[in-house]
């Protein structure tokens, strides 16, 4: 049994209902869309932003890397110069001490050993003293030999180069320390900002996840919008074709009684009977006379 045109103009009304809250979800779900997409490009900003600063960091540590190897140059070839002189300075006192009959390094070396005994070993106190009395004297030695060292001038000129070439060789040390110490940080710094980065780029992978999956639901509810709509479309034309048959109906229904009503007047009026105004009027309208 078909529908009647009031079950289908419910049905459209419950299309209609149903499309309307497709679109309004299908809206949301843009919406929604659309603000994912606004916090990804503003990770994707803030990432950029942070590529920069690495390549930053990376740039400064690299140079300061060079700067640290120029500087270890300088301070090895500052070393090799104090070696160098401390050998120099060894072998003049060797001389000296060859010539005056005492070897300073022996008697320094004499010194070192006793302090040492007196400080790890018990004693009884007179062997204490006697100890002490050797240090006192080995430090006289050593200090008059210095003093005799000291008087002669090449060797005076060797110990002040030595002092130069050491305080520089320091100095040099220190220099070093502080571009690494700044290396370092830059490179803790890059260090940092790529844990942050990788953070920031899953987050980004989580976001555009969630934007994929959002348009996939919207393009669902879209689709079944489109049903919708096309099914009340569907409906309209059933409904307007069942009026225009409805409406040829009862035209054909009227014509055929107007026809019908028109046949017994034309018959009253071939009989001779007096036909009113309205009854020539049928006539005429069904082309009777």
């Amino acid at each position: 049994m078909s529908e009647s045109i009031d079950d289908m103009k419910t049905k459209k009304d419950e299309f209609q209902k149903r499309a309307n809250e497709l679109k309004e979800k299908r809206n949301k779900l843009h919406q929604k869309s659309k603000q994912f997409a606004d916090e990804r490009d503003q990770l994707n900003s803030t990432i950029r932003e942070m590529r920069n600063k690495i390549t930053d960091h990376k740039k400064k540590r690299d140079e300061f890397n060079e700067r640290v190897k120029n500087a270890k140059e300088q301070r090895n070839q500052l070393n090799k110069s104090y070696s160098t002189i401390k050998r120099r300075i060894e072998e003049l006192e060797r001389k000296r001490s060859s010539a005056s009959g005492t070897n300073l390094n022996e008697l320094r070396k004499q010194l070192r050993n006793l302090e040492n005994e007196q400080m790890t070993q018990p004693m009884t106190p007179q062997k204490e003293k006697k100890v002490i009395e050797l240090i006192s004297e080995l430090h006289a030695k050593i200090k008059q030999q210095e003093q005799l060292l000291n008087q002669d001038p090449h060797l005076k000129k060797a110990v002040e180069e030595e002092k130069i070439i050491k305080q520089k060789a320091e100095k040099q040390h220190d220099l070093v320390e502080k571009i690494a110490t700044r290396a370092q940080e830059e490179h803790e710094g890059m260090i940092k900002l790529i844990r942050q980065l990788d953070n920031y780029v899953q987050k980004v992978n989580q976001v555009q996840e969630t934007i994929v999956m959002t348009k996939i639901e919207a393009d669902k509810v879209h689709k079944e919008f489109i049903e919708c709509v096309d099914a009340i479309h569907e409906l309209e034309r059933q409904i307007s074709s069942m009026h225009e048959k409805a409406y040829k109906k009862k035209k054909t229904v009227e014509a055929s009684t107007a026809h019908k009503e028109a046949n017994e007047i034309f018959e009253r009026f071939k009989r001779g009977e007096k036909l009113s105004t309205d009854d020539l009027m049928a006539l005429q309208k069904a082309g009777l006379i």
